[in-house]
């Protein structure tokens, strides 16, 4: 007859499993072990500073998430991903088409877009967006 160990299956930590949580940990832990890094990360995204006040709050957030060590890992993939926006919309904030720019942060550090691909809030210049992602014929 078989049977089944589910004591393997239930493991007291089984949320942190899986390639997700195992970066946001390792990034966590690389900025714990390395804080000069959290500290170059910063550097970086502050040069896009009052570029945009949607940046600007993202950025205060992220920086804020790292205050309450206490529930860190809880929260470590919700401030692995406020770190990429953060990122992302930097670049964009200084080096992208203005347009693509205030989109991403209108619809990723401002919530404003719904669970559907491509609902953007109303107010966007989407013709520079369309333009671009249109391919050239001839």
């Amino acid at each position: 007859m078989l049977t089944c160990d589910f004591t393997s299956f239930s493991k007291p930590h089984r949320v942190w499993e899986g390639s997700g949580n195992v970066a946001a940990l390792d990034l966590l832990r690389a900025t714990l072990r390395e804080p000069q890094t959290l500290e170059a990360f910063f550097d970086e995204v502050d040069l896009s500073q009052g570029a945009d006040k949607r940046l600007d709050a993202a950025i205060k957030d992220a920086k804020e998430s790292f205050a309450d060590t206490a529930t860190i890992e809880y929260r470590a993939r919700r401030v692995a991903e406020g770190l990429a926006l953060v990122l992302q919309a930097s670049l964009l904030v200084r080096h992208g088409h203005p347009a693509v720019a205030d989109a991403f942060c209108a619809t990723r550090l401002a919530g404003d877009w719904g669970g559907a691909f491509g609902t953007l809030p109303p107010g966007l210049d989407v013709a520079p967006i369309i333009d671009r992602a249109t391919p050239k014929v001839g």
